[in-house]
């Protein structure tokens, strides 16, 4: 059977000029007998070949196997390389032989000259332009920035951490990795020129920052045509040209613009709207609070109010600008257009809360809307949020998503997903906003707006009202439209520092009525906060660790459970799964005689078998708090297990996950995404560990429906309760399958981004790249698929269906269009 070597990539070593670097994997995942050889014309030429383990791939060859494993051919060329006249990669498998590969020696030659660098991006910004990128520097690297005709752009250089160069480039150290983002302030040139230049070579990259229609179509067909010939190298023709397909018609990618554009319902989508009789017609009350508000701002917000295809509505105005208000004559006007339009003036100023309960106080509808005095709402707003209440009118809150909108209220951009309601996102951060709707009952037993979180009198206004119902919905649907201000709390937080402590306040004071001992902090995000838990007592954790030979993996874990973890109310269950390293059981004789709290149980049956080998340990922990953790991870932070207890101690909490990384620091896991990838997979894999992520979701305390049982605090009794692991999922998805029952049952799963850990990559178990591996894996899909078939096809309520499950970085979902 044949065993073709794919080369995909080729380069110089970034330290030695006469070694060269081929990169590649073959078809059947493993090299076993193949011979790779290079020769230099019919020279053959020394080569150290490695095996290296793909990071994080879902690469699978034409046949379907799955592809883990890469080659690095370290190619010694001679000094006289130059002369000759090409190179070529041999595979050579039994009778058979390839030419894997054939480089003409002018192509290297221009390889060589080219100094190991990238730039990401390019944008205009309101003041001037950004640029961003990495190059690698072991020679004395010198970056300048200039226009076309030599001018030099002096810029304020950011340093940043690049792991993902450091992945490509593992013969170099941390400092020799210079990420970047170059900025500079003024008028902007259609091209800049990057230049860099070492001590032996020296390079020139034009990034266009303002181009015409014609110079942005080149641009990306040229884009397009080097990624479409890198995607032949990995995956085959038949697959790139799906890929292309998919560019063409525009199933791959799509900006928001464009999609904002195909969701926006027609006109004659939005007259069949108009001509829409419910059967349960309610008033929708809309309370916006007035201060000087431009004029043009005031009508374009009333006018969207009046669009609106629903028309049992009110709009309540409060005009707290005092009694020489501005806007008094316009607002005139609109009462007398329009006797849904109603308001109330004042002879004095008022702060934000007493203008809006003036408001409040006028309103006479069955629900409450509130909206700010510049915004706007989608035409359609009111009509989605009565048709929700046509299908269950025991619907008592409505939140819907939200954008921004320009000065000009023309171009829409930072589309906010939301999750369906997440209390502890919603303790971490005020991510409902706009638009948000309440029924009356509820706002009069939540009482008006207090004028002592002035700032963030909505967040404690929305706190109070989910404290008063269950029946709490959301729109996954782009309602209302935020317009953009330099002054805002969105756009320079600065100006509002008082807004965020007042959030804070907000928090402690929901905390305090409900009845739960926690404490506030701010955090280094403006408007995210972080709610310590204060432990009444200190219960039995018992931490059960499966384990198989890698005695270094289990020091190294457990070290890290004894030097750096503070919660001393634990014990350790390691369940030795069938070692075959006498020196294993050296080490756990050690282990027991110096740490009391350890015990080694024997699991003797064959084969792995994750709930099984965990369900075993259960049995023998004392605990009511189980923490299931690998043996390759290494708790980070001293406080990692109270914080997770905080959360788990909690009645209406299951389990809770932590945050994870892997060993180059770039994020492992941050929440499970069930549906992700066709059945559940990781968000935000690989980020950098100081990303904060889609809207911050990587540093936010949050439900979510799953989290991996690499690091996963459980109630003994919602173990129990709910069966504990299922042994039909021998490897995969049991995590995800445990989560979902726990869910079931009426619990929450909690991820909690301060409890900090390393995780080495599942090293005792290996990937899924036999064939029985691959048939066991499938098998499994296929169970969870059946299992769970209604989850998967409502979706996961802690994913918008407006976000693509085929990536994990919260890109728009282009079949929603």
């Amino acid at each position: 059977m044949k065993n073709r070597f794919a080369v995909t990539a080729c380069r110089f070593h970034a330290k030695h000029k006469n070694k060269l670097l081929i990169m590649g994997w073959f078809w059947n995942n493993l090299k076993n007998d193949n011979k790779l050889y290079v020769l230099l014309d019919k020279k053959r030429l020394r080569v150290d070949i490695e095996e290296r383990d793909m990071f994080m791939s879902e690469l699978r060859s034409k046949d379907g196997k799955l592809i883990t494993k890469q080659y690095y051919l370290w190619v010694d060329l001679p000094k006289d390389w130059k002369a000759a006249k090409k190179l070529r990669v041999i595979n050579d498998y039994g009778t058979k032989r390839d030419v894997s590969c054939m480089l003409t020696i002018d192509r290297l030659k221009r390889i060589e000259g080219k100094l190991p660098k990238y730039i990401d991006k390019g944008i205009v910004t309101e003041s001037g332009f950004s640029i961003s990128g990495w190059y690698i520097d072991t020679d004395h690297v010198k970056i300048g920035f200039y226009d076309m005709d030599g001018k030099q752009y002096p810029v304020t250089m950011v340093s940043k951490r690049r792991s993902d160069v450091l992945r490509l480039y593992p013969e170099v150290e941390e400092e020799d990795v210079v990420g970047f983002t170059a900025s500079y302030k003024g008028e902007v040139p259609k091209k800049v020129r990057v230049h860099l230049q070492s001590d032996s070579k020296k390079t020139d990259y034009v990034m266009p920052l303002r181009m015409s229609a014609l110079e942005k179509k080149g641009a990306g067909l040229k884009k397009g045509f080097e990624k479409a010939k890198g995607y032949y190298h990995q995956y085959g023709a038949g697959s790139t040209i799906k890929k292309i397909l998919g560019k063409i018609t525009k199933r791959d990618n799509i900006s928001y613009r464009e999609w904002y554009k195909a969701q926006t319902p027609s006109k004659a989508a939005l007259a069949e709207q108009k001509r829409k009789k419910f059967s349960y017609m309610p008033k929708i009350s809309i309370v916006v609070p007035l201060y000087k508000t431009p004029e043009n701002y005031l009508k374009e917000m009333i006018e969207s109010v009046k669009e609106q295809t629903y028309s049992n509505w009110e709009l309540c105005l409060s005009d707290g600008s005092g009694s020489d208000s501005p806007i008094k004559n316009l607002l005139k006007t609109y009462e007398k257009e329009d006797k849904r339009i109603k308001v109330v003036y004042h002879n004095k100023s008022l702060h934000i809360s007493d203008n809006t309960n003036a408001a409040l106080e006028i309103s006479t509808g069955d629900y409450i809307a509130f909206a700010d005095h510049d915004d706007l709402l989608a035409q359609n707003a009111l009509y989605e949020c009565v048709s929700e209440l046509n299908k269950d009118q025991n619907i008592e809150i409505l939140y819907t998503d939200e954008d921004k909108v320009d000065m000009k209220g023309k171009e829409h951009f930072m589309p906010h997903f939301k999750t369906d309601f997440n209390i502890d996102m919603l303790r971490s951060a005020n991510y409902i906003c706009h638009l948000f709707i309440v029924k009356r009952e509820i706002y009069e037993k939540a009482g008006m707006l207090n004028h002592e979180f002035d700032g963030a009198q909505d967040y404690d206004f929305v706190l109070r009202c989910v404290e008063q119902t269950d029946n709490i919905r959301h729109i996954p649907k782009i309602l209302y439209h935020w317009r953009a201000h330099k002054n805002s709390t969105a756009e320079n937080p600065e100006s509002k520092k008082y807004a965020f402590r007042a959030g804070a306040k907000a928090i402690q004071a929901h905390y305090d009525r409900t009845g739960i001992q926690a404490e506030v902090k701010m955090t280094p995000y403006d408007g995210l906060y972080r709610t310590r838990y204060i432990l009444k007592d200190s219960p039995l954790v018992s931490v059960v660790i499966p384990n198989k030979d890698h005695t270094e993996d289990l020091d190294k874990c457990i070290r890290s459970l004894e030097e750096k973890n503070k919660y001393t109310n634990i014990e350790y269950i390691i369940v030795e799964n069938n070692s075959t390293d006498p020196e294993t059981f050296v080490y756990y004789e050690k282990l027991e005689s110096k740490y009391p709290k350890a015990k080694v149980v024997k699991w003797d049956k064959e084969g792995f078998n994750y709930p099984l080998i965990n369900n075993f340990g259960v049995e023998h922990a004392n605990g009511d708090y189980i923490l299931f953790l690998n043996n390759d991870t290494e708790i980070l932070v001293e406080d990692c297990i109270e914080e997770m207890m905080g959360y788990c101690m909690r009645e209406d909490v299951g389990a809770v996950g932590a945050r994870l990384y892997y060993e180059d620091n770039t994020i492992q896991h941050a929440g499970v995404i069930v549906g992700l990838g066709g059945i559940a997979g990781h968000a935000f894999v690989g980020y950098d560990q100081d990303d904060p992520g889609y809207f911050r979701r990587i540093v936010t305390a949050q439900d979510y429906s799953a989290v991996t049982a690499a690091c996963m605090l459980v109630k003994r009794k919602v173990f129990e309760e709910v069966g504990g692991f299922d042994e039909k999922f021998a490897v995969a998805f049991n995590d995800v399958d445990f989560c979902l029952k726990i869910r079931k049952a009426g619990y929450l799963i909690v991820y909690t981004p301060y409890a900090e850990l390393k995780h080495y990559e599942s090293k005792s178990r290996g990937y899924e790249d036999t064939d029985e591996k691959v048939r066991r894996f499938n098998s499994e899909i296929e169970l969870f698929s059946k299992r769970w078939a209604d989850f998967l096809e409502k979706g996961d309520p802690y994913y918008s269906p407006n976000l693509t499950l085929d990536k994990n970085d919260f890109s728009i979902n282009v079949h929603m269009r």
